[in-house]
């Protein structure tokens, strides 16, 4: 953020592998004592005893009152509980943290965020609905009865006319996520702080990292698409049995590499947002963010995408029956060899589903994006000290140690 110095990357934060000073004990003078201040004259060993119960001597006084005269509470009292001046506590976040620190803030900021991603989710199913209706090739036929090369060569024709048809909806898709995203890291960064803020506010600081936030987003997917490529490409020039192993062999690693890259290349986004880094230098800060984090980044994400996943399930399966329904479909078109051709209604009851979908999920993925981010900084550069002094709280003046 522009007002909030603790966005910045810190040049020598514990994350960058530099350690802040100790205070240690000062060295003897004389170079032969021992460490520490401490007198040569110690008084002599005395015999000790355990004190007396108060109260139980002669001519005792009765104890003051907070003292030891009612009754006593159990152990030491807990810390005192975190800054929240926002959607979170100003500490490191537990899971349940991050996730409702997403719907809160979507929840605080509705016409904000969900107006911004309903008006980009209604233009971008208008694009993909007259994409499949006017531009997008069918689907080409399969014979269920091909066996051997042909079969492996129908099947390669198939995966190659699916690509290709979902190219142009996934890049519209992606742009449309990529505004979305943008507006809504500007909108947590705001919650955090306890700031209001409108549309017109978040868009005027999200506008200049639009353009790098595509190329991240376009380098990212280039990237995933040479390792995918690289691993399945060698199996499908042979074209054969062995060539088919291969590819599935290929395919199964480039998945391992991939899901490992998409997980530490996950904070890049918020990075390049809220920091102002670079394309690469983004990437460099989001692994080095994840590196011993891995687990808990993947563990937090994946159950975030099951709820993604979840909620658009239970979304597209009523308006996919009521698709179906209003178009006159017969139900075994979809299971024939032949791709069923889709009218109208369909199209547009399924483009209602996809809105009320991306409405929801974009915004609280992304929500759960910048949150994850700023609780790594928080574990690991007590970013939490620079968000307290930016939100203006009490007793965290420019002079309060870092933890």
């Amino acid at each position: 953020m522009n007002d909030s110095p603790g966005w910045a990357s810190p040049g020598s934060a514990p994350s960058d592998g530099k350690e802040t000073a100790i205070p240690r004990p000062s060295a003897p003078q004389d170079g032969s004592g021992p460490t520490g201040q401490w007198s040569p004259e110690q008084p002599p060993p005395g015999q000790w005893s355990p004190p007396s119960t108060p109260g139980s001597g002669p001519g005792t006084r009765p104890p003051a009152p907070g003292w030891g005269g009612g009754p006593q509470r159990q152990g030491w009292a807990g810390p005192p509980p975190a800054a929240k001046p926002g959607v979170i506590p100003l500490r490191p976040l537990s899971l349940g943290e991050i996730l409702d620190g997403s719907v809160a803030a979507l929840r605080a900021h509705w016409r904000t965020a969900l107006g911004f991603s309903l008006a980009v989710s209604v233009a971008t199913q208008i694009a993909i609905i007259l994409m499949q209706r006017y531009l997008l090739p069918k689907p080409t036929t399969v014979d269920p009865n091909a066996t051997g090369a042909e079969a492996l060569r129908q099947a390669a024709d198939s995966a190659r006319s699916t690509l290709f048809s979902l190219a142009p909806a996934s890049l519209v898709s992606m742009i449309a996520t990529l505004f979305t995203a943008s507006i809504v890291t500007v909108i947590i960064s705001r919650s955090v702080l306890g700031r209001p803020t409108t549309l017109s506010d978040a868009w005027a600081e999200a506008r200049p990292r639009v353009l790098p936030l595509l190329g991240l987003t376009v380098l990212v997917a280039v990237i995933l698409a040479a390792i995918m490529a690289v691993g399945i490409g060698p199996g499908l020039l042979l074209g054969s049995e062995a060539g088919a192993a291969l590819a599935f062999l290929g395919f199964t690693a480039a998945c391992v590499v991939t899901l490992w890259l998409n997980i530490s290349f996950a904070l890049a986004a918020p990075a390049l947002m809220l920091e102002r880094q670079s394309i690469v230098a983004a990437l460099r800060r989001s692994a080095k963010l994840v590196r011993g984090a891995w687990w808990r980044t993947f563990g937090i994400l994946a159950l975030t995408w099951l709820l993604a996943f979840l909620l658009t399930f239970l979304v597209s399966i009523p308006f996919g029956v009521l698709a179906v329904i209003a178009d006159g479909t017969d139900v075994s078109d979809f299971f024939s060899s032949s791709a069923p051709s889709y009218g109208w209604p369909f199209l547009i009851v399924t483009g209602i589903g996809e809105v009320i979908v991306s409405t929801l999920v974009y915004p609280f993925v992304a929500g759960v994006m910048a949150l994850l981010y700023m609780d790594q900084r928080i574990r690991r550069e007590a970013l939490d000290l620079d968000l307290a002094r930016a939100a203006g709280l009490p007793g965290y003046g420019a002079d309060t140690p870092r933890g």
